[in-house]
């Protein structure tokens, strides 16, 4: 969330970045300000009123050691009063800070200058473009008609165990999975990222530290009778492990990578543009986490986006870059990245990565500091993308690959998958 000084500070370059995400926050930063105004007004008394009561204790306790007993004794209801002051203060202040928390809450991140106005992703900005569109022959067949063809995934079998959206790989549909995951984890590793093996479900107050509470609390799957939430991405039990922690500056930047399957409840709509593999409730997916000095964060965002251009180009996939618009941004982001490959079979862009730096909005719920050389203490800045998403990756591959033979696996994946090429059963 944004830090309260922050916004008194820049209120108005804070109220003219939100404006890019298509609302007025003026209200809310308004009430925001009030109430902090407030919080220091009840502070003050509640730290005025202790400080006068232990004055007074102290020249009662001076009238006792001097045989004053009786002036002793009529001063002590003025020690009571003041405590109870303090007390109903203390109260008041308590809910003063609830209040102000859950305002900032509501609060998005304030775009960086670099995000342009717009109301959808209609009018996110092109900034890359790699590779051409394969060229396949009018018979060409849309991932899920190959799915079945080639025996890879079962939808109905899933929708039989669980639902619709929890597939089920089998054969060698596993096995391109399985070479994904570990391709993925392997290029992380070689580019410094330490991997973890983080848990599947978070307490709430991970939800909160990383903004997908109480942003998208109905997206998220809910264990009520443990009060756990099923994770949607892995970043957020990777940055979850550094909640509370201060760390030393030199430690600066910290690289996480880890896989996990991703649950969210977002249905969607019907149509072509969600069948198949285009968006499901379970899916797989490797993340890669930073937590960066807020001098170079921007540098690291950008090396992050090599890592995955790196990982598409070597896959051999056509892809684009496109920096979101204010009105298609996350919650939680001052600046996203989001790449697309190309199905060839559909015919469309299909969102396989999210590349973001939050600054410090994370990190102020997350209460993520570090230490310099002076001692002090200040936020870090976390960032996160996916490295990749599985679904859609695989969805264009198979889609992009399909030949007479058969279904042809990138070279870089052979060594992982142990075949070359999938072919009908």
């Amino acid at each position: 969330m944004l830090q309260v000084n922050f916004i008194k500070e820049n209120k108005d370059a804070v109220l003219a970045g939100l404006a890019k995400r298509n609302k007025d926050f003026s209200a809310i930063i308004d009430r925001i300000i009030a109430l902090d105004d407030q919080r220091k007004k009840l502070q003050n008394q509640v730290d005025n009123n202790l400080a006068e009561a232990n004055k007074i204790s102290k020249e009662i306790g001076d009238m006792y050691k001097s045989g004053q007993r009786e002036q002793a004794d009529l001063r002590k209801p003025e020690v009571a009063q003041l405590k109870e002051a303090a007390k109903q203060a203390e109260m008041e202040l308590t809910e003063v800070e609830n209040e102000l928390r859950q305002a900032l809450y509501t609060v998005p991140n304030v775009p960086h200058e670099n995000v342009v106005f717009g109301k959808s992703a209609d009018e996110n900005v092109e900034v890359y473009i790699w590779g051409d569109r394969p060229q396949l022959p009018e018979t060409k067949k849309a991932h899920w008609d190959l799915i079945e063809e080639y025996d890879l995934i079962d939808f109905e079998l899933g929708n039989k165990i669980t639902g619709a959206g929890f597939p089920v790989y089998k054969g060698k549909g596993a096995k391109i999975q399985r070479a994904l995951i570990n391709y993925f984890l392997d290029q992380a590793h070689t580019a410094g990222y330490k991997e973890f093996q983080p848990p599947l479900l978070v307490n709430e107050a991970s939800g909160y530290g990383t903004g997908q509470l109480p942003d998208k609390e109905g997206q998220m799957y809910h264990s009520t009778a443990d009060d756990l939430y099923l994770i949607p991405t892995a970043e957020v039990p990777l940055t979850n492990l550094y909640r509370d922690v201060i760390v030393k500056e030199d430690e600066l930047p910290i690289k996480m990578t880890g896989y996990t399957p991703c649950f969210r409840r977002e249905a969607g709509s019907w149509g072509a543009h969600v069948r198949g593999l285009n968006r499901l409730h379970q899916f797989d997916k490797v993340e890669i986490v930073q937590l960066a000095h807020p001098a170079n964060s921007y540098t690291l965002l950008e090396e992050m986006v090599e890592h995955v251009k790196h990982l598409l180009q070597s896959l051999g996939l056509h892809f684009r870059i496109i920096r979101l618009c204010g009105g298609d941004m996350g919650f939680t982001s001052a600046l996203t990245y989001d790449f697309e490959a190309w199905s060839g079979a559909q015919e469309r862009w299909l969102e396989v990565s999210s590349t973001s730096n939050f600054e410090t909005y994370q990190a102020n719920r997350l209460k993520c500091r570090f230490k310099g050389a002076d001692g002090k203490t200040q936020l870090v800045h976390t960032l996160n993308g996916s490295a990749l998403a599985l679904p859609r990756i695989v969805a264009s591959l198979l889609e992009n690959n399909q030949t007479p033979q058969g279904i042809a696996i990138p070279p870089v994946l052979v060594p992982y998958t142990g075949f070359d090429m999938i072919t009908k059963p």
